[in-house]
């Protein structure tokens, strides 16, 4: 087995193109569909320079997702008429005015956002304008703020960081595990390849088991795909600060069942095709279908087609992005996580079996 792998880490050293290139388009592709949340949407706003509008633009800007950026009111008028903005906000130490160019739902999460920041401020205002010492009932307030007497539940609502950041992860995630099946693939074609030019016959007659003989193909293939995984979210990590709400670190443990079931897979079509350019062929197609269906370009939750759902619960994908969202955006427990994670071990095992007799018995 050792002799398996070390000989297949020279061919990879030699060979890295493919590797690198999948690497590469996986990165854009996750930083193009996800670039709305890796940065801030800037509202133009303008103000009447009072300290408490100052004070008032400052706690909006703790938003994650948009930026308010004073400018004059000649200046936000112009952005609008010249299509450079939809939005123009003017702000005063208790209302707030929008302006718009169209209905877009841009406008409508800028309109919740300062509907929210302005009713609870004015509420805050009542409080302390109405309490018999004002500093006092500021103090209760601030207090309150930091250690809240009735903490709201990840269960029960998002907070704004996993809201924003929906997006971006839903993005990383699924062209992440998208473009993964390509690099594993191309990985155990080579046990067709080596079929085909005799070299496994050679394998079979030397001292290695057949069992080693799989077990190393199948481990270097594992571990060139958890490779680069690890690489591309190291790379959003800390060069793009998406911090995966606090769970960076969990997902390498996350991927785990969705690598083996995408090495059974391509297992089971190796099995199935007679040449390595068949296997070329069939690879696009089912990558690219089993993303479409199991929420790797879009959310699976939009999908309202029960036919489409119902082929889902047949694709690693589904159980790959559902364990991922589990896991890191929804902070899940860990019975919940297993449960897709369990049945991506199931599937990969069952491909696995497959596939290995299938290949066992067809003679290239």
């Amino acid at each position: 087995m050792n002799a398996v792998l070390w000989g297949k880490c020279k061919t990879f050293m030699r060979k890295p193109g493919g590797f690198i290139i999948t690497s590469l388009i996986c990165i854009v592709f996750a930083y193009l569909v996800g670039i709305s949340s890796f940065t801030k949407v800037e509202v133009p706003i303008y103000t009447d320079r009072s300290e408490k509008a100052t004070d008032i633009v400052k706690a909006l800007n703790k938003s994650e997702t948009y930026s308010f950026v004073p400018y004059s009111k000649e200046e936000v008028e112009e952005q609008l008429a010249e299509g450079k903005t939809d939005v123009g906000v003017s702000l005063n130490e208790g209302t707030y005015t929008i302006f718009r160019v169209a209905e877009t739902s841009n406008i409508l999460m800028v309109q919740n956002y300062l509907h929210t920041y302005y009713t609870n401020m004015l509420k805050e205002q009542a409080l302390i304008n109405g309490a018999a010492n004002k500093e006092d009932a500021e103090r209760v307030l601030a207090s309150n703020k930091e250690n809240p007497i009735i903490p709201v539940s990840n269960e029960q609502a998002l907070t704004e960081e996993e809201t924003s950041y929906s997006q971006s992860l839903q993005a990383l995630f699924g062209f992440t595990l998208f473009f993964c099946i390509y690099t594993v693939s191309f990985t155990v074609i080579e046990i067709l390849r080596d079929k085909q030019n005799g070299i496994w016959d050679r394998f079979i007659l030397s001292s290695t088991s057949k069992a080693q003989i799989y077990f190393g193909h199948l481990l270097f293939s594992f571990l060139v795909g958890y490779v680069q995984i690890v690489m591309i979210f190291l790379l959003f990590r800390y060069g793009l600060n998406i911090d995966f709400n606090g769970q960076f670190y969990l997902v390498y443990v996350l991927i785990i069942p969705y690598l083996f079931s995408i090495v059974a897979l391509t297992i089971l079509l190796t099995g199935l095709v007679k040449t390595a350019s068949q296997f070329n062929a069939v690879i696009p197609l089912v990558s690219v279908s089993f993303a479409m269906l199991g929420g790797a370009y879009w959310p699976i939750e939009i999908v309202t087609s029960k036919i489409m759902i119902l082929l889902s619960k047949f694709i690693p994908i589904t159980y790959g992005m559902e364990l991922l969202k589990k896991g890191i955006i929804e902070s899940a427990s860990w019975i919940e996580i297993l449960v897709p994670a369990g049945i991506l071990c199931l599937m990969g095992t069952v491909m696995l079996g497959i596939g290995i007799q299938l290949i066992e018995k067809r003679h290239v």
